[in-house]
């Protein structure tokens, strides 16, 4: 099956969004797919603000979406737009370097006022960086995501569902996409 680079765009170690996707990575990983979790406030700093590209961090990151088949993107919304510190990496990623993959972008956030930021904030850069195809993307909300202690989450009956619904979706069109690329 695919590859799938799963990307947390969350600031902070202890985040409902960056537990959010491991708990889906696992999903995208039952069905076949061999998922690469990326964590952007693990890259340094420095290389991230002081734009440094020849960074280690940001070179393994940079091959990291070159070799996905597929990339989830999830962000915490912050003043109704994605992290600064995803914004920090894919600003230092090549100008085309999703071109051929499809995406999935997931966003979190305390209101339901912020739900449109995949759309208007998120989904136009990540078309700007080439992504072949751009599935549905969801936001949940922050109240429907409980951390534990053990690092794992429960997350609403009807978030999950939805979640679901879009991790299949994107699982579908990452198939349809490995097929087109094998076929030409």
């Amino acid at each position: 099956m695919a590859t799938v680079l799963s990307v947390s765009g969350s600031p902070s170690a202890s985040s409902r969004t960056g537990r959010l996707l491991r708990h889906l990575d696992q999903r995208l990983a039952a069905q076949g797919h061999r998922v690469i979790p990326l964590d952007v406030r693990t890259i340094p700093a420095e290389a991230l603000l002081g734009a440094d590209f020849r960074h280690p961090a940001i070179v393994e990151a940079t091959e990291l979406f070159a070799r996905a088949d597929g990339v989830v993107v999830g962000t915490p919304v912050y003043k109704a737009s994605y992290s600064g510190v995803l914004k920090a990496l894919l600003d230092l990623l090549p100008q085309y370097a999703l071109t051929g993959k499809t995406v999935l972008p997931l966003a979190t956030g305390g209101t339901t006022a912020h739900v449109l930021a995949i759309d208007y904030a998120l989904r136009p850069v990540l078309n700007s960086m080439g992504a072949a195809h751009i599935v549905q993307g969801w936001f949940t909300l922050d109240k429907d995501i409980t951390a534990h202690d053990d690092g794992t989450v429960t997350v609403a009956p009807a978030a999950a569902e939805a979640l679901t619904q879009v991790v299949d979706q994107f699982s579908a069109a990452l198939g349809h996409t490995s097929y087109l690329a094998a076929a030409s």
